[in-house]
């Protein structure tokens, strides 16, 4: 029972996960012209941007460490049952 519990909490991270990456890799910051005069509004876009980016960053790769964490309990757990 543990062990179709902890595949499938593996199982449901690793596909958050790699949602969130999906979905961060969509962001993109406008590209800047050298020519062009940048005023306190596009400063304002691109760092909103930015931090929107790199919140999504930090919750995939959370939720990857959550799925590394859930293998590597059912990997300990499969070892231990093993051993005993």
């Amino acid at each position: 029972m543990l062990n179709v519990l902890l595949d499938l909490l593996a199982l449901a991270s690793a596909l958050i996960a790699a949602w969130l990456w999906y979905r961060a890799s969509n962001n993109s910051v406008r590209r800047v012209s050298k020519h062009e005069e940048l005023n306190a509004l596009d400063l304002n876009r691109i760092i909103t941007a930015i931090n929107r980016t790199q919140a999504m960053n930090r919750r995939a790769a959370i939720a990857t460490a959550i799925s590394a964490l859930v293998i590597a309990a059912k990997f300990a757990r499969d070892l231990i049952a093993a051993m005993g």
